[in-house]
């Protein structure tokens, strides 16, 4: 058994599968979770020599997120990733509204309420690091994407004022804000994604770039981290020009092919 704990959710795929391999590479023991009946990145991670546990619960209800929590409230957590979410695709008035209600509850509320228990608990003890996968999809409204933006709005907005809040405690919090990165989540049916241009695009992020610029900054206790010089830019103009111009861009990657006029 290691010393060191690290708490990733979101951790069966993509971006946390990888932030989980990292910690463990760094010697933490690892709690991971998410909502697959069987989280198959158990088996590499407990190849890396540490001790793993994994729990299926689906965070975006508040059953999922009360049993996940107790499996770790008494804990000594040195590392929590924020990681769990999911998008949605196709145009707001074509969504089932359960789905969208699903992805408010997972991204927003599970997110919030984790932070929220793992902040007060880090504090106590007098340290802690956290990190939160936004997106810099929070910095651009996203026409087909609206919901999925709208949350990464919200948790980019969130971290940020957390840090002014925290700025002079022990307990650290960075903000991951990648682009679009070549992770599942373009590729899973429930997502919606799959008829767009931007998923079978060649200029998506190498995850492990991502997941590494992130594990990077949040271990030398940097507020955030924009990896990729495309996603830099596109910060950088969603600030200074006219909001129709980003949303202009990314309704061409993001409108189904299906939605186009025959």
């Amino acid at each position: 058994m290691a010393e060191k704990l690290a708490v990733v959710t979101g951790a069966s795929t993509g971006l946390g599968r990888i932030l989980a391999r990292l910690a463990a590479e760094d010697g933490h023991d690892l709690v991971i979770c998410a909502d697959e009946a069987e989280i198959a990145a158990a088996r590499e991670l407990k190849g890396i020599g540490v001790s793993v546990e994994s729990h299926v619960a689906d965070l975006a209800t508040r059953d999922g997120i009360e049993t996940f929590w107790r499996a770790i409230a008494d804990r000594e957590i040195d590392l929590f990733f924020a990681n769990a979410g999911r998008a949605l695709g196709h145009a707001f008035h074509d969504q089932d509204w359960d789905a969208v209600r699903h992805r408010i509850d997972l991204n927003v509320l599970q997110t919030t309420m984790l932070l929220h228990r793992m902040g007060r608990k880090m504090h106590a003890r007098g340290a802690g690091r956290i990190l939160v996968t936004g997106s810099i999809g929070g910095f651009v409204p996203g026409p087909y994407d609206a919901v999925y933006n709208a949350t990464k709005a919200y948790l980019d907005s969130l971290v940020y004022a957390l840090q002014d809040e925290w700025r002079d405690s022990p307990v650290t919090l960075t903000c991951l804000m990648p682009g679009p990165t070549e992770t599942p989540i373009f590729h899973r049916e429930s997502n919606d994604l799959e008829d767009t241009p931007i998923a079978d695009s060649d200029s998506k992020d190498d995850p492990e770039k991502v997941a590494r610029a992130g594990y990077k900054a949040l271990m030398k206790g940097k507020r955030g981290v924009v990896p990729g010089w495309g996603s830099k830019l596109a910060t950088m103009l969603a600030e200074l020009v006219p909001q129709d111009l980003p949303a202009a861009v990314h309704k061409r990657g993001a409108k189904p092919s299906s939605d186009d006029p025959a």
